[in-house]
C-alpha cells in the first residue's frame, strides 16, 4: 500500500521518494494499492494549532514555576531538575 509520508516512526513502513514510488512493482500475485489523500486533510488543523499553543503555554508555566522556587535551602545544592521538580543534595557532612 502506498500513501503519504509517515508522520511518526513505524518500523514496518518505508518512505519512498516520488520517483521510486511511481516505479514500484509488486511480486506476481500481489497488488499495489496507491492511496491518494485529500490535500486539505494534510494541512494543519485547528486542533493541531491548539495542541501546539497548549504545549508552548505549559512549557512557559513550568519555567515560571521553576524561577519562583528561588535558591535551594542552606546546606543543600541542586543536582538535577525536571520540570517543576528539583533534586537536592545535602552538602554538609
Amino acid at each position: 500500500m502506498l500513501g503519504p509520508l509517515a508522520t511518526y516512526a513505524e518500523p514496518h513502513c518505508y518512505d519512498l521518494c516520488t520517483n521510486h514510488s511511481e516505479r514500484l512493482t509488486a511480486p506476481r500475485g500481489w497488488e499495489v494499492v496507491r492511496l491518494q489523500p485529500d490535500p486539505e486533510a494534510l494541512k494543519p488543523s485547528s486542533d493541531d494549532l491548539e495542541a501546539l499553543a497548549d504545549a508552548v503555554r505549559e512549557a512557559g508555566r513550568a519555567r515560571a514555576d521553576a524561577e519562583e522556587m528561588g535558591p535551594p535551602p542552606a546546606g543543600t545544592m541542586e543536582v538535577g531538575r525536571r520540570g517543576h521538580l528539583r533534586v537536592l543534595r545535602n552538602v554538609e557532612g
